[in-house]
């Protein structure tokens, strides 16, 4: 079997390549010197469906809820942390650069915090992506300004790096992996992407996704593809009207070699394709649909921050629990929520679903499919994480 190694940022990390990147769980390290092997992992799919199904099953309605929700606080405290995901039961956090101490042991500390019960572990998500976006400062691998113009085994070792040291932190979910696709340097995203065609960005997203090699959980974004619609969607709702043809020929590849690749999230961007549908992406059930039937997705969708929403500024978007509401109507498992967010936020969204659902707004049904899918990646990270392998022939000599 043959064995590629990288160093960075203080971690040596052996990818065994024969590997198929669908099924891997990775041996954290142990020290700033330790290796990180990725190892062929043996969880039954059916069996993790079944025992989400079992759990969610036994939820309450705001339990349920509560567990579509992934919310954040800008905190490096532990007990303000902990305490924070007690008390609204999240089924995720978000770290941002302000959950993060300027050492690796303390945000381990900080993510254990965040995690009250291990065997049911909430989704703990980063945007590690390198380069301009890149909330660990210790992460020295090559980032999109230069991939875009590697081979795709450059891809595969910086995200096999990256993905070490988002999995040592203590992080399930990297936000990580860039599928959108453009040649246009005006453009927001270009210095991003990881490809300026669609072949070449799709090469470098499968090879991304494999290089996490199920360290962490790869999520592709921005979905169905910022590198078409100008503009930051930060600020407003950037468009494009290209149409599904055009789409299906260009900037669909990075995104369908990446579900191939084994990606188990999708972000969905605050992006209209008029041509499409009228309504952002994010909260379109076409795009949910294409995303589904059409390019074979059966992960976890997750909006992105629906606070950007907000931000555009549109009176429609005002609300930020109608928005989760209407997220989760179009078909996303999972709401982020971290501009505009208080202590409150994250109960007030939880409290406005229960009342969609109790209304009939929100179907009983969609809130159960959206759970049992977060409920079954959790599950999934939990197992990874209580059969580790290490690697006898990969230990440091001496």
């Amino acid at each position: 079997m043959s064995r590629r190694m990288l160093t960075a940022a203080g971690v040596t990390v052996t990818v065994m390549l024969a590997l198929s990147p669908h099924a891997a769980a990775a041996a954290p390290a142990q020290s700033a010197d330790a290796e990180v092997t990725v190892v062929a992992a043996t969880l039954d799919p059916a069996d993790a469906r079944s025992r989400a199904t079992e759990r969610v099953r036994a939820m309450t309605l705001p339990e349920k809820a509560a567990s579509v929700v992934m919310g954040h606080i800008p905190t490096t405290d532990a007990a303000t942390a902990a305490s924070y995901m007690v008390a609204n039961g999240l089924g995720g956090f978000i770290l941002m650069g302000a959950n993060v101490p300027r050492d690796e042991p303390a945000l381990r500390a900080l993510t254990a915090a965040l995690t009250p019960d291990p065997r049911f572990p909430p989704l703990l998500a980063i945007d590690q992506e390198g380069g301009d976006v890149s909330r660990l400062p210790w992460d020295a691998f090559p980032a999109a300004r230069t991939l875009k113009d590697a081979p795709a085994d450059a891809v595969r070792d910086a995200f096999a790096g990256r993905g070490a040291l988002v999995d040592r932190a203590g992080i399930g979910v990297n936000f990580g992996v860039v599928a959108d696709v453009t040649g246009d340097r005006s453009m927001f995203i270009f210095r991003r992407a990881l490809g300026v065609d669609p072949v070449g960005a799709a090469e470098r997203v499968a090879a991304a996704v494999a290089g996490e090699g199920g360290q962490v959980a790869s999520t592709l974004k921005h979905f169905p593809g910022h590198g078409a619609a100008p503009g930051d969607s930060h600020a407003g709702i950037p468009e494009t009207a290209m149409t599904r043809d055009q789409w299906r020929a260009t900037d669909a590849a990075p995104f369908l070699a990446g579900i191939d690749a084994g990606a188990p999230l999708l972000m969905f961007g605050h992006l209209r394709y008029t041509a499409v549908d009228s309504a952002p992406a994010s909260l379109s059930a076409e795009w949910h649909r294409i995303a589904r039937e059409e390019l074979g997705f059966e992960g976890v969708a997750v909006t992105d921050d629906l606070g950007m929403l907000q931000a555009s500024g549109e009176p429609a978007l005002a609300d930020p629990v109608a928005n989760a509401v209407s997220a989760l109507a179009a078909g996303n498992d999972l709401v982020l929520s971290v501009m505009f967010t208080d202590a409150g936020s994250a109960s007030r969204l939880v409290e406005g679903i229960v009342a969609a659902v109790e209304s009939g707004v929100l179907p009983a049904e969609r809130l159960d499919e959206a759970a049992t899918r977060v409920a079954e990646l959790r599950l999934a990270q939990a197992d990874a994480g209580s059969s580790l392998v290490p690697c006898a022939e990969c230990a440091p000599a001496g």
